[in-house]
């Protein structure tokens, strides 16, 4: 289980011909932060085994303290990264799973309610499998039931982007939102079941940051300091309640108040970046920095500043803590004749691919969900496969309850280890075997345009010959497309006629498909670019009488337009453009399609710029990457 960037559409990011930029780019892929856990673990490994091991063992044992006053703060050093560090891993878990609930797919309720069945299943499945194989030999083995009910998403989505179908983001969606529900089941048993001793007083005062924090965010408060503030009084009480951090941690990101961009605040920003550029100052500058944060909520702020310095820093170095186990000595021997080693792995590998997959299966039979459009039960099937890798969360709890250094720590972590290389192999065969036998070849919405640009029906701005075509599939009620669209200028400034522009429908506001109606009335009297142009600037009146009034101020034959707009025709026109939307894999507004490949990423002038130099070029869009 580890933060990753959800349903969040990608950046489109320059190429870099230098190599550490390279590096460092790849790195931030979810493919290139799997391979730095895997070093980093191969790393501890190959330390905790060589002659240098007790420096191993010493170095996560050295006593590191803050004292200010009367007051002092003194840990180890794997209890400052297993109960300090993890705290950011599963505050921004709770960030990202606050996002879902808020605007992301777990407002959907059918996908919510799949999730919730596959998730409860693919936790329970694994702990009843790991009692069953350790029960006959009891014991304090029986404690480390734990170690297989977390999936460590980080783990699994670079396995799915390394071994999955070549385009897999919806699947990525349903595994996404599925380890919401596993993450928040697996936290949740690391609060009740492996805490401390509880102290009354300190558990107060973190009951009481959570009240607080839970106040600011009713007051909306769009600074993140007095967020912070709490977080950090909230952490030391709970490091002295006896209750594990990670509770508390991901309780406070789901307190964070998360929800869609403000397009007001948005403007109110461009105004003041205005001022900024008439009269540049610190106090102007200030105020540009302000207005800009006002635009996003705190939660989304706060997981953009925490999301890479927890992939890339956090749970490597917890990994380089955690992972180096002395199999020297015969532990290697007695760990596979362990059950403690054998339930881990059955639990892992066996119980998240039977739980995950049947659940969903009998789920979506029964009508109780249904899975993402261009996501077929083999793929589900191996991405609940891949979800027996835990890692990050197995680790935590085996250190919980047995500590790492035991004999059953080493034994658990050994089936931890194993786990990860036995998931990731089914799963890739599972998903060779969908794409042969079933045509599972992609797990995603469609990335091509369907249907190609007709010149005899599309409307076409700019040479119908033109080597490149950028296609928007518009609302006229979105204000995003208002602005997207006003990027033709200084598109057509930079490309001249080698640029055709062609705008479709998809309306999904609640004035769309009369709004839409409306411009194919206009277009029939060869007056759809300047309807377009006209009617974007008036968003907030589209009633079907101001739709009616723009006809006559652009010198419309008011009579025609009205038959027009309330003529099966023209709603056969409108239904075109939906149904290729539909089958082209464009969901919401805008949505763009670059020489036929639909566009994932930013939308404005300069990323477009981007990626139309790319196809003149002859290099693939971002969306042909996806």
């Amino acid at each position: 289980m580890a933060p990753a960037s959800t349903f969040r559409q990608n950046r489109a990011v320059p190429h870099s011909t230098s190599p550490s930029r390279g590096i460092a780019g790849r790195l931030r892929t979810e493919s290139g932060s799997a391979v730095l856990l895997i070093v980093v673990t191969a790393f501890a490994l190959l330390w905790a085994n060589s002659p240098l091991s007790s420096s191993y063992v010493e170095l996560w044992q050295q006593s590191v303290g803050i004292d200010v006053g009367p007051f002092g703060l003194h840990l180890d050093l794997h209890h400052w990264i297993n109960d300090g560090l993890m705290i950011v891993f599963f505050f921004v878990v709770g960030l990202e799973v606050r996002q879902e609930f808020a605007h992301g797919a777990l407002r959907d309720s059918s996908r919510a309610r799949l999730a919730a069945i596959a998730g409860v299943a693919g936790v329970a499945l694994p702990a009843l499998i790991y009692v069953l194989v350790v029960g006959a030999s009891g014991g304090e083995g029986l404690r480390g039931w734990g170690a297989v009910v977390g999936t460590d998403t980080a783990f699994m989505l670079g396995a799915l982007a390394i071994v999955g179908p070549r385009l897999s983001g919806q699947l990525r969606v349903f595994l996404l939102t599925l380890t919401v529900v596993d993450d928040f089941l697996a936290v949740s048993i690391i609060g009740v079941f492996y805490s401390d001793e509880i102290r009354p007083v300190p558990l107060l005062v973190a009951l009481g940051c959570l009240v607080a924090l839970w106040l600011v965010g009713r007051s909306r408060q769009w600074s993140a300091a007095p967020y912070v503030g709490i977080i950090i009084v909230l952490w030391l009480a709970t490091l002295s309640s006896g209750i594990h951090a990670s509770l508390t941690g991901m309780i406070a990101g789901l307190l964070i108040p998360a929800y869609p961009t403000q397009r007001q605040e948005v403007v109110a920003a461009r105004q003041l970046f205005r001022d900024f550029w008439q009269s540049p100052s610190a106090s102007s500058a200030r105020a540009v920095g302000r207005g800009l944060s006002k635009g996003v909520s705190v939660n989304e702020r706060l997981y953009e500043y925490l999301r890479l310095p927890t992939a890339l820093l956090v749970v490597p170095i917890f990994a380089l803590a955690n992972a180096g186990i002395d199999l020297r000595g015969g532990v290697m021997a007695d760990s596979l004749g362990s059950p403690v080693t054998w339930g881990v792995i059955a639990g892992l590998v066996l119980g998240k691919l039977l739980g995950i997959g049947i659940a969903t299966l009998l789920a979506v039979r029964m009508g109780a969900g249904r899975l993402p459009e261009g996501v077929g039960m083999g793929s589900v099937f191996g991405g609940a496969a891949l979800s027996g890798i835990g890692f990050t969360v197995s680790l935590l709890v085996i250190g919980l309850a047995f500590d790492s250094s035991s004999d059953l720590g080493r034994q658990a972590t050994l089936g931890v280890l194993v786990a990860m290389v036995l998931a990731t192999v089914l799963g890739w065969s599972i998903f060779k075997i969908a794409a042969r036998r079933w045509g599972e070849e992609t797990a995603d919405l469609p990335m091509t345009l369907d249907s190609p640009v007709d010149p005899e029906v599309d409307h076409i701005r700019g040479p119908e010959d033109a080597r490149l075509t950028l296609v928007e599939f518009v609302d006229f009620e979105c204000e995003y497309c208002a602005h997207a669209t006003g990027s033709w200028e200084d598109l057509h400034g930079r490309f001249g006629d080698d640029l055709r522009y062609v705008v479709r429908h998809l309306p999904h506001h609640p004035h769309g498909p009369l709004a839409a109606r409306a411009a194919e009335a206009a277009a029939k009297q060869e007056m759809f670019w300047p309807w377009l142009d006209f009617v974007f600037t008036r968003q907030h009146a589209l009633e079907r009488e101001d739709l009616i009034g723009y006809a006559a101020e652009l010198g419309l034959d008011v009579e025609a337009f009205i038959e027009d707009l309330d003529s099966d025709e023209v709603a056969a026109r409108v239904q075109r453009d939906i149904a290729s939307a539909e089958a082209s894999g464009a969901k919401m507004t805008p949505t763009f399609f670059i020489d036929g490949c639909r566009m994932v990423g930013s939308y404005d002038a300069r990323s477009l710029t981007e990626m139309l130099e790319s196809s003149r070029r002859g290099g693939r869009t971002q969306a042909a990457k996806a």
